[in-house]
């Protein structure tokens, strides 16, 4: 359970952080590239911040999450300036790929493409993980 510190400290991260990896983004040339921070959880003793990264379009993920941890650095700079007034020390930031839109989207797809579990049954099998 988090705490109202936790959550304010959260929001504030998450909001900087969007802003300056879109930025980040732009300014390395990568045009048609949405870059938001869908969610960020911070530890209890607000060490570190665990900060979910969601991109689209999906292929340029991979590439991206290498360029955001080589910068760590500079990101987690940036937001001190940014924080400086709110915020004694700025979190240690572990960045993670948000991959939650296309789970979303690939149990659409399932549900688009007939493979409803309620009107088949017969599905389930198939689906059960070993």
């Amino acid at each position: 359970m988090e705490s109202q510190r936790q959550k304010k400290i959260a929001g504030l991260l998450q909001q900087d952080l969007a802003e300056i990896l879109q930025r980040l983004a732009t300014d390395g040339g990568l045009k048609g590239v949405i870059l938001s921070v869908s969610k960020v959880h911070v530890a209890p003793d607000l060490s570190n911040a665990r900060v979910y990264v969601s991109i689209f379009p999906p292929k340029e993920a991979a590439p991206l999450m290498k360029g955001i941890q080589a910068d760590k650095v500079v990101i987690r700079h940036e937001l001190a300036q940014r924080t400086k007034h709110q915020l004694r020390r700025v979190p240690e930031l572990l960045f993670f790929l948000d991959d939650s839109l296309d789970y979303i989207e690939n149990i659409e797809k399932s549900l688009k493409d007939g493979e409803d579990p309620i009107e088949n049954p017969d599905l389930l099998d198939r689906r059960k993980k070993s």
